[in-house]
């Protein structure tokens, strides 16, 4: 690759070590980094589109030869998100083979640069307002000084035994706001809001699981595919009542406080939410039977790998369900019955996808049901 190694925009800066069991080039290195992250999680997260588009740096490697083994460094600078970047990171730690040699890379840091450079900054105003309170009159100098308190960041404090990025009111007040990370505390502090958590990566820590279940409880989060990997683990795991996101391709800690307000505003019930994540969710071979089956009071029985193990009618589904075997899915242009539901969860069925859901007196935990509209909803009609 060629250009700078750093992005116009750079917010982070990924460290990591290396180890090779053998004698290895620097472009063999970022070679592995390449194709063993490739298609991990989509095109959205590929390093060379992100490359392309200057969401990443170039992949700057040093290292250097010992025992009949490599070692060195890896450094890449990011402009996306705080969990984005995290999710990079550890994507980049999991290769484990640099050509046929077996290789080790873990991360080291992730270190903020707009951080390290506002402390440059701070560092720096102090000494020229320090020079400059020299010469300016008393009254100037409380006026400055007043100017100077209000444009202060306000403090942001800590939670739990995970030392979890806090408003001052987040362990007092009845309701809590999620965020992703200290940055998104910062801005909603800076905004007024002061009962504001962070999660703090993509696990979810105790501490949060524990608030939730006293309090009112609502998801502020980005408005990208990194904000839906995290909705989706919260929402598997911790009591969520609402849920607000940041407008498309925006992040919670760049909106301006007008843009913070109205996403809060227009907060949704975590049921709801649940619905429309379905929908921009669903793996595309899912999506791909919904369509073809509706109109034709069919069924689609589907593995683990959304691969078709069988096509029948509908009316025989029921009856012939048990004599598959490693069925995971059930697609069916039909109405979800509890007959049904019930064969499907005695079968370890995962999820159930049906035209319409009839009045169902019990739903398993451990079985999903949608209708076709949640999955793949049709176009609307127009004359």
């Amino acid at each position: 690759m060629t250009g700078s190694s750093t992005t116009p925009t750079a917010k982070y800066l990924i460290h990591a070590r290396f180890e090779v069991n053998g004698i290895v080039e620097k472009p063999d290195v970022i070679g592995a980094i390449f194709g063993q992250t490739e298609g991990l999680f989509g095109p959205e997260l590929d390093l060379r589109e992100l490359q392309k588009n200057n969401r990443i740096g170039r992949i700057e490697v040093e290292l250097k030869t010992e025992h009949s083994k490599t070692v060195g460094t890896i450094s890449l600078t990011s402009s996306l998100s705080m969990a984005t970047t995290a999710l990079l990171a550890a994507a980049i730690e999991s290769v484990d083979r640099v050509g046929p040699k077996e290789a080790k890379v873990w991360i080291e840091k992730i270190e903020d640069v707009r951080e390290a450079k506002r402390k440059q900054i701070v560092r720096r105003a102090k000494e020229l307002l320090k020079k400059w309170s020299v010469e300016m009159a008393p009254d100037t100098e409380e006026l400055i000084r007043e100017v100077f308190e209000a444009a202060k960041p306000r403090e942001i404090s800590t939670l739990g035994p995970e030392h979890l990025p806090a408003g001052p009111d987040a362990a007092s007040s009845p309701s809590i706001i999620l965020v992703e990370g200290r940055a998104d505390v910062h801005n909603l502090l800076r905004c007024g809001i002061r009962n504001v958590v962070a999660i703090g990566g993509a696990k979810v820590p105790e501490t949060i699981v524990k608030l939730a279940k006293e309090r009112e409880v609502t998801v502020f989060l980005d408005g990208d595919r990194a904000g839906d990997l995290i909705l989706k683990e919260l929402m598997q795991s911790v009591d969520v009542d609402y849920v607000a996101r940041a407008p498309p391709g925006k992040e919670v800690e760049e909106l301006t406080c007008k843009e913070i307000h109205e996403a809060l505003s227009a907060r949704v019930p975590a049921a709801e939410a649940k619905i429309r994540h379905a929908r921009v969710s669903a793996h595309p071979k899912i999506v791909e039977a919904v369509n073809e089956l509706r109109g034709t009071l069919e069924a689609l029985l589907l593995n683990e790998n959304h691969e078709t193990i069988a096509r029948l009618p509908v009316g025989e589904l029921a009856e012939r369900l048990p004599a598959f075997k490693e069925v995971s899915t059930i697609v069916f242009d039909g109405r979800v019955t509890q007959r049904l539901v019930d064969i499907a969860s005695e079968l370890g069925v995962k999820l159930i996808i049906g035209d319409r859901i009839s009045e169902l007196v019990k739903r398993p935990a451990n079985l999903r049901i949608l209708t076709f509209d949640e999955v793949a909803p049709e176009p609307a009609k127009t004359s």
